[in-house]
C-alpha cells in the first residue's frame, strides 16, 4: 500500500487552523495526523513527501451542484465526463456530484446510465443530481420549459432504476402535483431532495422540508426572493437546522453582503457550489446547457432565450477566495462550506469533508492567495 505524508502545513480542518501540522496517508485514507516532527518516525522515503513550506493544507473540495467545466458538459458521456473533472481538480475540487439540466425522460435514464458506469468505476464521482424536469416554469432559469413536468411515481421508479443506487440529489419543485409523494419515495430511495427552481411561498417550503427534503438549491436564484411579509424559501431553509443551503458564490448570482448573511443565518450549513457549466474554464462564447443555446460574455453565461443567468464559469478555489476575502467569512467557515459540509449534505460526513484518520485522502495545498498548488484525491497526487 502506498504511502505519503504532506509536513509542515497551516492545516485547515474540522473548523480549525493548526500550525506546523502533518498528514499521513495510506493507500487512499487517511493514516494519521500530528504536529512538529513526528512524521520523521514513520521512516518515510522524502520521494514520498511534500514540504507544504507553511502552506495552506485543506481537504478535498467537494461540488455537489456542478454541470461540467473545460468545454464539456456531463450529459455528453464518458469522455466529456473525464474532461470536465480533470478542469475542475486542478482546482482543487476532488470530488463532485454530477448535475444534469432538464431533458427528456428517455434522456435523462441514459445519462443516469452512464453516470451510474462512471461512479462505479471512479470514487472521485459522487454519483447524479438531477436538476429538472420537476420544475416550475415561473422560475425555471435555464431550463426547457416544453421539457418541465410534475413528478409521478412511474417516472421516479425510472429514473431510480436506471440510476442504480446513484442517484444522489433530486431538485424539484415542491408545489407541483405528487410533489411530497415524489418527496418521501426519493428520501426513502436513499436520495437527498432539495427544493429549487419552484414558486414555493415560506409555508410550501417548511413542509417540504418537514416531508424530508433536505437542501436549497443555489440559494436565492430560482426562487421567491426574502421579504418583510413574505420570507419565502430561504427563509424556510435558515429555519430547519437539517437543511442545507447551496450558495453559487460568483459575485453574479448573489451579491457577497447576501452571502455574509446567508452565513450569518445558517451557519455550518452553507454549501459552496459552483453550479458551473461547460465554458468553466475555457473561454466566452457560444455553448449549450441541455437544449438551449447559451452565450458566455465576460464569464458571465446566459441564455440566449430570455436571458437568464444559465449555470456557472466558476470554480470552487475562486469560490474560496471570494468568501475569504471580499464577502469577509473567516477561512475557517470557508473551508468548511467547501468540505465538510457538502459531504454532510449527501450522506457522506463519516468518510469526506475532514482530514483526520479514516477519511479519505484527499487535500488540497494553497498559496497565499489561494491559488491551487497540489491536489491530492484518493490518496494520488493528481495536480
Amino acid at each position: 500500500m502506498s504511502a505519503h505524508i504532506i509536513h509542515s502545513a497551516r492545516l485547515v480542518s474540522g473548523g480549525s487552523t493548526t500550525a506546523d501540522a502533518w498528514v499521513s496517508f495510506e493507500g487512499d485514507t487517511v493514516a494519521a495526523v500530528g504536529t512538529g516532527t513526528a512524521w520523521r518516525a514513520f521512516g518515510i522515503d522524502p520521494a514520498s513527501t511534500t514540504d507544504a513550506r507553511g502552506r495552506l493544507l485543506t481537504p478535498g473540495f467537494i461540488d455537489i451542484h456542478c454541470h461540467g467545466g473545460g468545454g464539456a458538459s456531463f450529459e455528453d458521456g464518458a469522455e466529456a465526463i473525464e474532461t470536465a473533472l480533470g478542469l475542475h481538480h486542478r482546482h482543487g475540487t476532488t470530488r463532485i456530484v454530477l448535475s444534469l439540466v432538464t431533458a427528456s425522460q428517455a434522456d435523462l435514464e441514459s445519462r443516469l446510465a452512464v453516470i451510474a458506469d462512471e461512479t462505479e468505476r471512479n470514487p472521485l464521482v459522487l454519483g447524479a443530481h438531477l436538476e429538472g424536469p420537476f420544475l416550475d416554469d415561473a422560475f425555471r432559469g435555464a431550463h426547457d420549459p416544453a421539457l418541465l413536468r410534475a413528478p409521478d411515481p412511474q417516472s421516479i421508479d425510472r429514473l431510480l432504476e436506471a440510476g442504480r443506487g446513484h442517484i444522489r440529489q433530486v431538485t424539484l419543485a415542491p408545489e407541483l402535483p405528487g410533489a411530497t409523494a415524489a418527496i418521501r419515495t426519493l428520501v426513502d430511495a436513499g436520495v437527498v431532495v432539495a427544493v429549487g427552481h419552484s414558486a414555493a411561498d415560506y409555508r410550501e417550503a417548511m413542509a417540504a422540508f418537514d416531508s424530508g427534503a433536505s437542501i436549497l438549491t443555489h440559494a436565492f436564484n430560482g426562487m421567491r426572493g426574502i421579504h418583510h411579509r413574505a420570507p419565502g424559501p430561504v427563509a424556510a431553509a435558515t429555519r430547519s437546522p437539517q437543511v442545507t443551503l447551496e450558495v453559487i458564490n460568483d459575485g453574479v448570482h448573489v451579491h457577497p453582503e447576501v452571502v455574509r448573511l446567508a452565513f450569518a443565518g445558517a451557519p455550518g450549513r452553507i454549501a459552496l457550489i459552483t453550479d458551473a457549466m461547460a465554458a468553466a474554464g475555457s473561454s466566452d462564447g457560444r455553448y449549450r446547457l441541455g437544449t438551449l443555446a447559451v452565450t458566455v460574455t465576460d464569464g458571465v453565461a446566459r441564455a440566449d432565450q430570455g436571458g437568464s443567468i444559465a449555470g456557472s464559469t466558476l470554480t470552487l478555489d475562486v469560490a474560496l477566495r471570494r468568501a475569504v476575502t471580499e464577502v469577509g467569512v473567516t477561512l475557517e467557515d470557508a473551508v468548511t462550506a467547501l468540505t465538510e459540509t457538502p459531504a454532510r449534505a449527501i450522506g457522506r460526513a463519516h468518510d469526506l469533508g475532514r482530514l483526520a484518520p479514516g477519511y479519505a485522502a484527499d487535500a488540497v495545498l494553497l498559496g497565499d492567495g489561494f491559488e491551487v498548488d497540489a491536489v491530492f484525491a484518493a490518496g494520488r497526487r493528481l495536480h
